[in-house]
Parts: C-alpha cells; sequence; structure tokens
C-alpha cells in the first residue's frame, strides 16, 4: 500500500491492526503517528478538533475500562491508497468496569458491546472519523436505562448550560473526507432498502430478507427473522416520522472468503414527534447518526448490523425539555 507503513498487508490489516496497537498494547503514543494533529472525531456525544484531545479521551477510557478488548469483526471499505481510503470496522467491544469515570462509580460489571467506526486515511495517518458506540448496550449492562444515564450525565457535566454538547449538523465541523464511498452493485441495494424502509415501505423486508435473517441492534439486542427487522426500523421511524433521512455514505464490497456485504452511513434529522421507540413525543429537534453494515447470501440479507447511540438522543431531548 503506496504511504502506508511495509508490516500492513492491505487496509483492512491496517485498520485492525493500529486498533489492536493503541488500545490494547497500549501504543497510545503512536496516535501521534496514526492520527493526523488536526483530526476531526465525530460521535454522537461530541465533535473532537484534534488528536490531542483524542489521546486524552483514549487515556481516560482505558483508566476507567484497564482490560478493554476491541476485537475486528470486519472492516468495509473503499478508495486507494494514492487518494485515501475510507474504512467503515465493526467492532465487538469486551472490558470491565473497574474504575471511577465517565460512566459514574465503578461497578465491576463486564461489558460486551458493538462500535462502528468510519475512518479516512491517507499516508499511514487517520485525518477523518465517525465513531458510534453502542451506548444503549453499555449502560444497560451497568443497570441504567439510556435516558436515565443521558439524564446523569447532564447533571454530572455541569447542567444543561455546561455540558458536552452532542452531535448535530450545527456543531459539525468538516474534515478532509468528501468521498461517498463507491459504486458497488451491494452498497447500492442496501441503501435502496434502507430508504425505502425509512420512507414506510416495510413490504421490503419479506422481500429483501432472509427469512433466517439474524439481526444486531442498539441495546445489545440480537434479534432473528423478519419481525426483528420490521421491530427495530418501525420503531425507529415512528419516533421520528417527520425527520429528514438522508444516506451518507456507501461502501460494497465483493472479496474473497466472504459473503458480498455493504457499509451504509446515514442520519435522521428532524423532531421527536412520534410514539416509537423513544416513549411519548416531546416534538423536540433531534439529530440521530447511525451506520448499519450488511451481508447479502442466497435468500436475501442474511446478517444486519446497525448501531446509533440511544443515550445520547436523549440527551438532545432532555437538554430542550429540562
Amino acid at each position: 500500500m503506496q504511504g502506508f507503513a511495509p508490516k500492513f498487508k492491505d487496509f483492512p490489516d491496517y485498520i485492525i491492526g493500529i486498533t489492536k496497537e493503541i488500545w490494547e498494547d497500549r501504543g497510545i503514543a503512536t496516535l501521534h503517528q496514526y492520527y493526523s494533529d488536526d483530526i476531526v472525531v465525530r460521535s454522537p456525544g461530541s465533535v473532537v478538533n484534534g488528536n490531542e484531545k483524542v489521546i486524552g479521551a483514549t487515556m481516560a477510557t482505558l483508566a476507567e475500562f484497564p482490560d478493554r478488548t476491541l476485537l475486528g469483526e470486519d472492516v468495509i471499505w473503499s478508495g486507494t491508497p494514492e487518494e485515501g481510503m475510507l474504512s467503515s470496522h465493526r467492532l465487538l467491544s469486551t472490558a470491565t468496569h473497574m474504575n471511577d469515570g465517565m460512566y459514574g462509580a465503578a461497578t465491576g460489571k463486564k461489558l460486551v458491546y458493538r462500535i462502528l467506526a468510519d475512518c479516512h486515511a491517507i499516508n499511514n495517518q487517520i485525518n477523518d472519523e465517525w465513531l458510534i458506540r453502542d451506548q444503549g448496550a453499555i449502560v444497560r449492562q451497568m443497570g441504567w436505562e439510556p435516558k436515565q444515564y443521558a439524564a446523569d450525565l447532564i447533571e454530572r457535566e455541569g447542567g444543561a448550560e455546561n455540558c458536552v454538547q452532542p452531535l448535530t449538523p450545527a456543531i459539525d465541523q468538516p474534515g478532509p473526507y468528501k468521498g461517498r464511498g463507491n459504486d458497488n452493485e451491494w452498497g447500492a441495494k442496501y441503501a435502496d432498502i434502507l430508504t425505502g424502509i425509512m420512507g414506510a415501505d416495510m413490504a421490503l423486508i419479506p422481500t429483501e430478507y432472509d427469512r433466517a435473517v439474524v439481526t444486531e441492534y442498539p441495546g445489545g439486542m440480537t434479534g432473528h427473522s423478519h419481525a426483528s427487522v420490521d421491530g427495530f426500523w418501525m420503531g425507529l421511524r415512528a419516533s421520528f416520522p417527520n425527520a429528514k433521512f438522508q444516506i451518507d455514505h456507501v461502501i460494497g464490497r465483493d472479496d474473497p472468503l466472504m459473503p458480498p456485504r455493504a457499509a451504509v452511513r446515514w442520519s435522521l434529522t428532524g423532531k421527536h414527534d412520534g410514539w416509537g421507540a423513544f416513549g411519548i413525543p416531546t416534538g423536540k429537534d433531534v439529530y440521530v447518526l447511525g451506520i448499519s453494515h450488511a451481508e447479502f447470501g442466497p435468500w436475501g440479507l442474511r446478517r444486519e448490523y446497525t448501531i446509533y447511540d440511544e443515550a445520547m438522543i436523549w440527551k438532545q431531548i432532555l437538554l430542550q425539555t429540562g
């Protein structure tokens, strides 16, 4: 790979390799090498500018969860080493809440949760990132509900006027990556499926999804078959029925030893004005950042992974309702 260290055989090897090196091998200082000084990292909870802040956040997380692992399940990617590459990296993380920190007093709870991260890399450095942790799964395993956790976090951060502001288009920062992915047929197919479902065409589900589909949704919820798909997407859309759904990035891949697969980053922008997964409608403005991965088989979409941050959606609502 032109511009990348020779020890990495390909782009997935680079992404999985530096993740282990930084977190599990305690090579936090290598962030000076692998992340650009002016990187923009967007997560549903904040927008972080600059590598120094990334290093600080990494150390804070490891102080709270010293035994954290990040197991790379897949890297779905597009681009070239010469022009830059975008990885959509799916991880399964394990950790023990050993010390006090962002999640409050240490609980000793053992956690398992997923992360999806879109990263742009060129010349052996990541310079743009979109990161979503399944906070719903994290906090529930600690004994919180996401709404309760969000309310407590606002208080611990100094109240509505002083707390860290969740990601919205108003506070987003532009980064160097302007790409939209690639034109592979599987990415286009999955983007069309999600657009149809968000357009209320739930009849697509039994047509496009394998009847034995396995689903992995926010809150660490594993499900099976069409009812799981219908229930999840219906619950989300019903909470924000008039929000604008937008496809922000699409990748499709055909790789040896792997099923055809796709990664889609998407967003919902609008009001919490419906009954659904987020309870009583509040009419408040909400921005939902989501990333979804799909694997296809002979009978349709056979595995689907989607993450958005339930707690940070609640934080947005609570900041407007008090």
